[in-house]
């Protein structure tokens, strides 16, 4: 697999084509069947989008679904008033368009696509709806969660997807040295959240999915939501941001102080940027994603502090914020040159402070990991 472009960076990514969404489609019928299973459907989400462009303008009670089986060419379902956005998708020239009129029965439209006596994976945005729909019409089918069956579907990225990941997480490096510039002491945790989405939109985020900004005794808690608490001089402030830029996701952490810290908020703050800097150095060539965590956690454990560090190292990322694969403990997948995750340790003191360190990595086809994000580590003093 190509390493990103050189112009990852930028605000004009590379267009996907219907060439990519057909392949993609491929893919996903190869790997459903290996996985033993005799088709995929995939409702509108963000599955549907990766798989063939097509996003509906609102999603409603009626039946959308793609439907792909290995040996068959893919077929998108759609009501008939939504047939013309979806031929305007630009993967709709690597499939067929079925639509159906309201006042017609979609499973009945739909059934003939499938087999009978089939077991098929789903994507998880389906409605439960659609589902006991289509078992009533094949009661001879069976389904499994799509994230359960082909849980690696999205995770290796090729070179676009990698270039929108970094253009994602530049922009979101931008917005962490701006917010360094407010003033925090003084100020309602939700005041410093809007400033962050207003950032985050400003260099180019489509989307904002958190602004996180956990001050003092509320940064102890990782997900934390903005609230209306006022930062105060001496608090550890915890900001936790993203979203989607061209389609792909940001996520990083920093956590900053307001005025100068004490020597232990130093210590642990020292001490998680070690535990990142363990995690990152852990990704190379022929590890298991549990091995990313356990390089992290060690860290933390040894100097004793590893009951305060409660959840797992990290997450993927896509075309969603959060995704397989996973950095814990038991993922015993390879980390495979493409796939994006977080790396995020932390430390969460309770009714006292909380430290996170997060930066967005892929592996490359050295083996060797690669931030996309470049913000510095070390503790910023802000006022």
């Amino acid at each position: 697999m190509p390493t990103a472009p050189a112009d990852a960076a930028g605000d004009a990514p590379t267009p996907f084509t219907a060439d990519d969404y057909r392949a993609r489609m491929d893919r996903a019928a190869a790997s459903a069947a290996d996985a033993g299973l005799a088709g995929v459907l995939v409702a509108p989400g963000p599955d549907l989008v990766y798989l063939t462009g097509y996003q509906p303008t609102a999603i409603t009670e009626r039946l959308t679904v793609l439907v792909l089986a290995p040996g068959a060419d893919p077929v998108l379902v759609v009501p008939t008033l939504e047939a013309p956005d979806a031929e305007k998708a630009v993967g709709a020239p690597a499939l067929t368009l079925r639509d159906w009129t309201d006042g017609k029965d979609p499973y009945a439209v739909t059934a003939p696509l499938l087999d009978a006596a089939g077991r098929f994976g789903v994507s998880d945005n389906a409605w439960a709806m659609h589902l006991l729909g289509l078992q009533r019409t094949l009661p001879g089918t069976s389904y499994v969660s799509l994230t359960e069956a082909l849980p690696m579907l999205r995770a290796v990225k090729d070179a676009h997807e990698l270039a929108r990941i970094a253009a994602a997480g530049a922009a979101a490096d931008r917005a962490y040295g701006e917010i360094l510039k407010v003033r925090f002491a003084g100020r309602r945790e939700t005041e410093v959240a809007a400033d962050l989405a207003r950032l985050l939109m400003e260099f180019g985020h489509s989307q904002v999915d958190f602004t996180v900004v956990g001050s003092g005794p509320n940064g102890a808690n990782p997900h934390h939501e903005a609230g209306e608490r006022v930062i105060e001089r001496g608090d550890m402030v915890v900001l936790d941001f993203g979203g989607l830029k061209h389609g792909y996701g940001s996520d990083t952490t920093r956590t900053v102080h307001v005025g100068e810290p004490t020597d232990e908020e130093r210590r642990v703050h020292d001490l998680v940027r070690e535990a990142q800097q363990a995690g990152f150095e852990a990704v190379r060539s022929g590890i298991a994603c549990q091995d990313v965590d356990r390089a992290a956690r060690k860290v933390i454990t040894d100097a004793g502090y590893g009951e305060y560090f409660i959840h797992r190292t990290g997450h993927g990322i896509g075309v969603t914020t959060h995704e397989p694969p996973y950095m814990i403990e038991g993922e015993e997948r390879p980390v495979v040159p493409g796939m994006c995750f977080s790396i995020e340790p932390g430390v969460y003191l309770p009714g006292r402070f909380g430290v996170r360190i997060e930066d967005i990595v892929t592996m490359t086809e050295d083996g060797t990991g690669r931030r996309f994000n470049a913000t510095p580590h070390e503790m910023a003093i802000v006022g």
